[in-house]
């Protein structure tokens, strides 16, 4: 599988490219995972571990939201989730690659697929990828932007809070404008950094 890959300058900081940026990662998570040295990680201490596993397969973190708090959705007796979004930098316009990716990060973080909206170790959404519109024609195919974000303040928060004028290509519509509707219909709270 092809990775993305990222140029950096000599100072450290990320290369302007063609295209860069403008690609955005939720994550989320509402259960522990024990690594192989028995490591306990959650919240904040999973989502760096997840930020060093993109950072090691030379993906770059452009921003990162703060951390934040919602009950689980569409149940919310499966335990609060930890949420957060991150801004990657890439050099490809590769969505597909990007997303298996992230698939294989998440079962390298335990996560187990047995029912849909079950508790998670972890959930990676590819949420935005350059503001490209790609509809599925095969069950299991990438859709973009992810179908469900306007939806979801958990994703829509952490969001607007690095992309403040962040416009959802599909709905033609602000972002602040969905966000205003889910935190009323599904709250998600600010907690903290990561």
């Amino acid at each position: 599988m092809s990775l993305p890959a990222t140029r950096v300058s000599k100072n450290g900081t990320s290369e302007s490219t063609r295209g860069q940026g403008r690609v955005y990662v939720a994550l989320g998570s509402n259960a522990a995972f024990t690594d192989d040295n028995k490591y306990r990680l959650e919240g904040a201490g999973l989502f760096q571990s997840v930020l060093h596993a993109l950072q090691r397969a030379g993906i770059v973190t452009l921003q990162k939201s703060s951390l934040w708090l919602s009950p689980a959705w569409p149940d919310p007796t499966l335990g609060d989730f930890y949420n957060a979004v991150v801004e990657l930098a890439l050099s490809d316009n590769n969505a597909q690659a990007l997303m298996l990716h992230l698939l294989a990060l998440e079962d390298e973080f335990g996560r187990k697929r047995s029912v849909k909206n079950a508790s998670r170790t972890l959930d990676l959404d590819l949420i935005d990828y350059r503001q490209i519109i790609c509809n599925a024609r095969y069950d299991g195919d990438l859709i973009l932007p992810h179908p469900r974000l306007h939806e979801r303040s958990f994703v829509l928060s952490p969001l607007l809070e690095i992309a403040p004028n962040w416009y959802h290509p599909v709905l033609k519509c602000s972002g602040a404008a969905l966000e205003k509707n889910a935190q009323n219909e599904w709250p998600a709270t600010k907690i903290g950094s990561f």
